[in-house]
């Protein structure tokens, strides 16, 4: 659920001083699970001469100065402004999660984004934008969520949105379903979206991270769509998040799937939270993963990512940005003619959402103030570096 502190600053002081998120800090709001799935702060205090500053990455010492907050030409790749063909432009391609809406309460215009979702379905979208708006269902064990009726109201007012089915139904403390229970509501949702509006898309997946844990997960809902109805699972596109935690029962990160008997899989570390070359790794994987089960020539959506570690770790803004545009800069040249998606120019990742908007609970990503709806630094950089292609 999105959470909102208590205590304002105080508590955050708190939580990062006992090492641990968990626990009910905060008011339940519109039941609606969090986007990122972390259950504790690591204990870094084993791994604390890692969080000195250095050379590469300095703690910041006060406000981005305006030529931090520009993008900056090394940190850029050349290939950058020579690809810009394809379905989409850059603009198209670069959306934001926004936990709390309406979006048009930020400085949407300034951020340049072309797209953005909410984990929500949202049924009153402002009539000029100039955004593109992606509509969610939620699962669990007891279903999905919201009702029908209001997801065919929606689809019916909005013809030809696309939908991302599932919220990290692989981890225990957001969508948490099995992947016989996901395959389920998938076959649910989807002939039901597609019975209210023929012309809308639907994406499967939304898993957390393409690890082979994930994957695995993923294997047993194909497994079990084709089992209990006969035909393969219906993808039109497929969505997932790229993000870089641990996978250890009972530790921190996201945890182990549901349904699945592992006690550990990939065991990283607090501090490759923005290790790129991993970003990069899982993406390919997917993409493998793809071909290999001939669903190579579909669109492939990051609906998430991002760095959900706190500050005070050291992920500080210039740490953040650096991310931030490498993973950019990666995500629109990337291409594979094994693997990419031929339509695309065999890119491998169509299109992608940053986390986040603005969040009270994970606001180290953070591109909007959710008091003023004004950007934030990083906001400003990431603003600034779309703004450099057509």
């Amino acid at each position: 659920m999105l959470w909102r502190w208590m205590w304002g600053g105080l508590a955050w002081l708190l939580l990062v001083a006992c090492g641990t998120f968990g626990g009910p800090f905060g008011f339940v709001r519109e039941d609606i699970s969090l986007p990122v799935a972390i259950t504790a702060v690591p204990d870094v205090t084993r791994e604390a001469e890692r969080l000195v500053p250095t050379a590469a990455f300095p703690l910041s010492s006060g406000q981005p100065s305006a030529e931090d907050i520009s993008p900056r030409s090394e940190g850029i790749a050349p290939e950058v402004t020579l690809r810009t063909t394809g379905l989409w432009t850059p603009r198209q391609r670069i959306g934001v999660g926004v936990p709390y809406p309406p979006v048009e309460r930020y400085e949407t215009e300034q951020l340049s984004i072309g797209w953005y979702h909410a984990w929500r379905v949202l049924t009153d979208l402002p009539a000029s934008l100039g955004v593109e708006t992606w509509q969610m269902v939620r699962a669990s064990e007891n279903g999905f969520a919201p009702s029908r009726e209001v997801i065919v109201a929606a689809a019916r007012r909005y013809p030809g949105s696309i939908w991302l089915i599932g919220n990290e139904p692989d981890v225990i403390w957001q969508d948490n379903v099995t992947p016989e229970r996901y395959a389920q509501v998938y076959h649910d949702v989807y002939h039901l979206l597609k019975e209210a509006d023929p012309t809308c898309r639907v994406a499967a997946g939304g898993i957390s991270q393409p690890t082979p844990l994930r994957l695995k997960y993923l294997e047993r809902v194909l497994q079990a769509y084709q089992e209990r109805y006969g035909e393969p699972m219906p993808v039109e596109m497929w969505h997932i998040h790229n993000f870089i935690l641990r996978e250890k029962r009972g530790s921190w990160g996201v945890d182990i799937p549901p349904g699945l008997d592992e006690e550990e899989g990939v065991l990283v570390e607090v501090q490759d939270n923005d290790n790129l070359s991993i970003f990069q790794e899982q993406v390919i994987a997917f993409r493998r993963w793809m071909a290999e089960r001939g669903e190579r020539d579909k669109p492939l959506v990051i609906s998430e990512y991002g760095i959900p570690m706190p500050m005070e770790y050291g992920f500080d803004f210039a740490r953040v940005r650096r991310f931030m545009t490498a993973t950019m800069d990666f995500l629109l040249v990337a291409a594979d003619p094994q693997l990419g998606y031929k339509s695309d120019g065999y890119r491998l990742v169509q299109r992608w959402a940053w986390f986040s908007m603005g969040d009270t609970r994970y606001p180290t990503g953070n591109l909007a103030d959710l008091e003023t709806g004004e950007l934030t630094p990083l906001g400003k950089a990431l603003g600034a570096y779309i703004r450099r292609f057509p």
